[in-house]
């Protein structure tokens, strides 16, 4: 089994980060049940309440369809142009007359996927689930397998999907962290699509409807992404905004009333844009730490970060630091400047954690056979060094 073998960078990291005034950190509360912030750009998790627990996510869950269908579109396996039939089933479980939430799609009429998105995301429509789940996968309960797969790939771990739509079921469920990490992936891998999170309204068989997001209106900077509500559910949000290079995700589920999901999301927000500042470690190329190379032709490569490595980190808290670059090792060649090769790992006094991917800023090929030789005795020696 191969040793993980770790370089101290504590001292390197210290120089980059002056000390604060205070040494405790900043806190609040929300009388959400289930809540959870954090930064979009590092996963960095700023608060949470209750954030394993699977819930009821009513309509939040309308983002797993939504990264189903932009995964196939950014795949090539559809189109915008594509057309959908709107079936009986889907009129009548997602329609008007169904009492939820619905774009009003005409029975056995076709509408195309973009129109479809619109309906889904601006409207929240049952209907437009169901058709394009149909239209997908065949059936719902096709479509929900396909949702299960997918989210055990993106490592949701707290999720369950019966259908589409997120209407009732007791084995429907997800965790406030399952969807803010699934609205941090959406962000991140659908720039094209995202922006449909943003569009006030959108009209359809000529019935106008506005986005049901309030922070939209209520938050600076925000532009995302999904409200919901059954009476199982409680009323939840999944909301993300920007302020300059900071983006903050923020999920509350489990509310009484709309006004209170309003109220704990744009909390929550805005204690993180003012609690908490950027800082960045290390500088864009910037040499982080170094590899062991074993049988190289050299001894090691250097490691350097996705552009500027960064922590966010309380505005008010003493920001000492422990930084510790990790890989499993022996590192073998050949390797290719921008492999990922190891990590760096940073605590604070505060409890917040980070971990960065590094990568190899170096080609390293095979050294000569007498390199090779010296190599692996040097590795069969650390195998029996305690670390």
């Amino acid at each position: 089994m191969n040793k993980s073998f770790r370089h101290i960078v504590a001292m390197t990291v210290s120089l980059f980060v002056a000390l604060g005034s205070a040494a405790f950190a900043q806190s609040i509360d929300t009388k959400a049940p289930y809540a959870i912030l954090i930064d979009a750009a590092t996963g960095t998790v700023l608060f949470e309440k209750e954030a394993n627990v699977p819930v009821p996510p009513a309509s939040l869950s309308k983002l797993m369809t939504m990264e189903i269908v932009f995964n196939a579109l950014q795949e090539g396996r559809l189109s915008m142009d594509d057309e959908f039939f709107v079936s009986e089933n889907a009129w009548r479980t997602g329609g008007a007359n169904s009492g939820g939430s619905t774009m009003f799609a005409e029975l056995d009429s076709s509408i195309s996927l973009e129109n479809l998105i619109q309906g889904v995301i601006v409207q929240s429509g049952n209907d437009a689930c169901i058709i394009l789940a149909e239209g997908i996968a065949g059936s719902e309960q096709a479509f929900a397998v396909e949702m299960n797969r997918r989210a055990a790939d993106l490592g949701l771990l707290d999720s369950y999907f019966i259908n589409s739509t997120g209407l009732p079921d007791p084995d429907h469920l997800m965790s406030v962290r399952d969807l803010a990490f699934l609205a941090r992936h959406i962000i991140a891998t659908y720039p094209e699509f995202y922006k449909y999170y943003s569009q006030s309204e959108f009209t359809w068989n000529g019935i106008r409807q506005y986005n049901r997001n309030p922070l939209l209106r209520s938050v600076t900077g925000a532009d995302g992404m999904k409200t919901g509500y059954t009476a199982d559910a409680g009323y939840g949000l999944v909301g993300s905004a920007v302020r300059a290079d900071l983006r903050l995700v923020v999920v509350v589920t489990g509310m009484d009333s709309r006004r209170d999901r309003e109220e704990e999301a744009r909390k929550l927000m805005e204690w993180g844009f003012r609690a908490f500042e950027q800082v960045t470690l290390f500088d864009a190329g910037a040499e982080v730490g170094t590899a062991r190379v074993y049988g190289g032709e050299i001894w090691s490569v250097s490691l350097t970060g996705d552009g500027a490595v960064k922590i966010l980190l309380p505005r008010e808290v003493r920001r000492r630091l422990r930084a510790e670059v990790s890989y499993f090792g022996p590192l073998m060649p050949p390797i290719e400047a921008g492999d990922r090769v190891a990590s760096l790992n940073v605590t604070t006094e505060s409890g917040i954690s980070l971990s960065v991917p590094l990568y190899a800023a170096d080609d390293v090929a095979e050294g000569p056979l007498h390199r090779r030789a010296m190599d692996a005795v040097l590795n069969l020696m650390t195998r029996y060094i305690p670390w």
